[in-house]
């Protein structure tokens, strides 16, 4: 994959939390690629002194573009460095806007989000599930699916954040059938060079439902999915059991059906150098598989790896 020319746009995420250290050390990394960081200039300058990192921040101009620049999005409310307010959430959502909006014009070749966090967001009586779901929406991007992707494996997900008392209610066989489609696409382009991937799809329930004694999702819904995918020249199997699908199936990408089917698998694999990647929108958005941490924000004692990885994929990524 080879560079681009167009700046990665790079969101610095809640102000309180770790976005803003690990964009420091972004901005100090070896990473050939141009990048924009998209944030409040002086909680940035204000964290890099912390860490004891150089930071000569360049305003951003579309114009004369600079390896490194900063397209100031003033902090709504005053920031406290390890405190997630709520009253920063317009600030969080004017980057994730401002980021999209950029990579629909072409403006940027990708975006990269830092962490924010939700629970924020939401006490400020604002209905948000994730950036998965307000970047969707900002592209007008009807059915996106989350893809971990990390050096020994790739896990996507069915359903994403919501309740587990919910998750089994929010699968549907059309749903599943267009989170497959989706999720072949993605790994088409950004992983397997056009080769038809393998995708193994769990089941809801332990045991795959046992045949119907554990569950019956697997028959109903799962399994007519699937077989609609191969129909359509997907190359889907399963369901499988999750309990043993992770260790015993080889596949291209593994389809969990909700969050914390998948996730602690990949995380366990390579917590640090897994990426977090939207697939369905009409430009590439990568971020760190982690959250905000603010207890680690200003202390230095944290590992960027993750957002590394996320950053050097979207620079590469066509």
């Amino acid at each position: 994959m080879g560079a681009n020319k167009k700046p990665v746009a790079i969101t610095a995420g809640d102000p309180g939390g770790i976005g803003a250290d690990l964009c420091v050390r972004i901005w100090n990394s070896k990473i050939a690629a141009p990048l924009v960081f998209i944030g409040d200039a002086g909680v940035l300058a204000e964290r890099a002194q912390m860490l004891g990192e150089p930071f000569a921040a360049a305003e951003y101009d579309s114009k004369t573009p600079k390896r490194r620049a900063v397209l100031h999005c003033p902090a709504a409310a005053p920031v406290r460095c390890g405190i997630l307010s709520p009253d920063n959430a317009p600030h969080v959502l004017a980057q994730l806007r401002r980021a999209a909006k950029g990579c629909m014009a072409g403006e940027f070749s990708a975006a990269v989000t830092a962490p924010v966090s939700k629970s924020a967001v939401c006490a400020a009586g604002i209905n948000f599930c994730g950036q998965t779901e307000y970047i969707a929406e900002c592209a007008g991007a009807k059915h996106p699916v989350m893809l971990l992707a990390g050096k020994k494996m790739r896990v996507a997900l069915a359903t994403r954040h919501v309740p587990l008392s919910q998750a089994a209610a929010a699968i549907t066989e059309d749903g599943l059938f267009k989170t497959l489609q989706t999720l072949d696409a993605g790994l088409r382009r950004y992983f397997t060079g056009g080769r038809t991937p393998r995708i193994a799809v769990a089941g809801l329930n332990p045991h795959a439902g046992e045949s119907g004694y554990l569950g019956d999702e697997e028959e109903k819904i799962i399994r007519p999915a699937v077989i609609r995918a191969a129909a359509a020249g997907i190359a889907a199997e399963g369901p499988f059991s999750a309990d043993g699908m992770f260790r015993f199936t080889k596949a291209d990408c593994f389809l969990a059906m909700f969050h914390d089917q998948g996730l602690p698998v990949i995380k366990y694999a390579d917590f640090e150098r897994t990426v977090n990647i939207t697939l369905g929108l009409p430009f590439l958005r990568a971020s760190p598989d982690h959250g905000t941490a603010a207890e680690l924000a200003g202390g230095g004692k944290f590992s960027p790896l993750s957002m590394r990885e996320a950053v050097r994929f979207a620079a590469g990524a066509p």
